[in-house]
């Protein structure tokens, strides 16, 4: 069956499925899903977790054989497979069908991947499983939707934001999900429960951590490597997930690319900054980081940061914080030689 993400807490209350399977690209929206299924198990004894994640040579046979094993003590399982690719291939899709045709009370199979394309989606594995137990679509945030989405969240955690203050979040985290979260956290450490302004808001923002990865861009952007790579040991320490930082990277090396394609088009480098919405007090900077580099230099870390972002969200092996170092390094030295 399928089921509506926003329909998943009330199902989960009313009943236990024996095999679910999330889908998206929300990673936040994707790990609360997981993260509710899982407690639901945990609720009706389900003590032990098993998982494995289908990256490039991963034995299906590992898998399969998991199935069959009985614990020490025999607790009831959840047995929980990864698909980075959304795609386990003819001999993974053979396994998950034999899988679920030996889930008994006692297991609990929990499938996770990206948003699927559309042959994935309609493939005989995906369809067994909508057949056996539950398919739950996480859907993005669209952007018109990000301020009310939020203030639903801030009124969750116990604030009561007036317009202003959920405006001024939204226009903040620029549909970022993780870091809308993370700030509502912070307001509710700084302010505890009750009203917020956007006063508050703006003020929090400005009291965050002088560590932070805003902070780290601009030092990369304006050439400080050593400034840059101290900063990120500070927000990594703090806790910080790489996942924002690597959406922070993404959206600056987007933004350069296109000034830099401007400017081999005939665009005035001011006139492109005004249309990209670039301060005025950060104008200086990404003049000064476009003259170090070439067009396909920022094209070059876009697929470096493309790595780093699907291995912060287990979709491939790998340091985050390592690409993520070598991507900082490479913007901020000139060239992409550093990556």
């Amino acid at each position: 069956m399928k089921i509506a993400a926003n329909q998943l807490a009330s199902h989960l209350k009313s009943k236990l499925l024996p095999c679910y399977m999330v889908t998206g690209d929300e990673h936040l929206l994707v790990q609360e899903a997981l993260d509710a299924i899982r407690l639901a198990a945990r609720e009706q004894g389900f003590g032990s977790r098993e998982l494995y994640t289908a990256t490039t040579g991963f034995d299906w046979s590992d898998l399969a054989g998991a199935g069959g094993n009985l614990s020490l003590f025999a607790d009831r399982r959840i047995i929980e497979l990864r698909l980075p690719t959304g795609k386990p291939g003819v001999k993974g899709s053979a396994t998950i069908i034999d899988m679920l045709g030996t889930i008994d009370d006692d297991l609990l199979f929990l499938v996770s991947a990206p948003k699927l394309e559309r042959n994935a989606a309609a493939a005989k594995w995906s369809k067994a499983i909508e057949a056996k137990g539950g398919v739950v679509q996480i859907w993005p945030v669209d952007l018109r939707a990000l301020p009310a989405w939020i203030n639903e969240r801030m009124r969750h955690a116990g604030l009561q934001p007036d317009r202003d203050a959920v405006r001024l979040l939204a226009d903040r985290v620029e549909g970022n999900l993780l870091a809308a979260q993370q700030e509502i956290e912070k307001l509710r450490l700084l302010h505890g429960e009750g009203p917020v302004s956007a006063a508050e808001v703006d003020a929090a923002v400005a009291d965050s951590s002088r560590f932070d990865v805003y902070k780290l861009v601009d030092a990369a952007v304006a050439g400080n490597a050593a400034r840059a790579v101290r900063i990120m040991g500070g927000i990594r320490a703090e806790g910080v997930e790489p996942v924002i930082l690597m959406w922070a990277l993404t959206r600056e090396l987007r933004m350069l690319a296109g000034l830099a394609d401007g400017i081999q088009s005939g665009t005035d480098l001011s006139a492109g900054m005004r249309k990209a919405r670039v301060w005025q007090n950060r104008q200086g900077l990404v003049r000064a980081c476009i003259g170090r580099h070439q067009a396909a230099d920022f094209y070059q870390l876009l697929q470096l940061a493309r790595q780093a972002d699907a291995c912060a969200k287990g979709q491939m092996h790998g340091d985050p914080w390592q690409l993520a170092t070598q991507i900082v390094m490479a913007l901020a030295m000139g060239g992409a030689r550093a990556a």
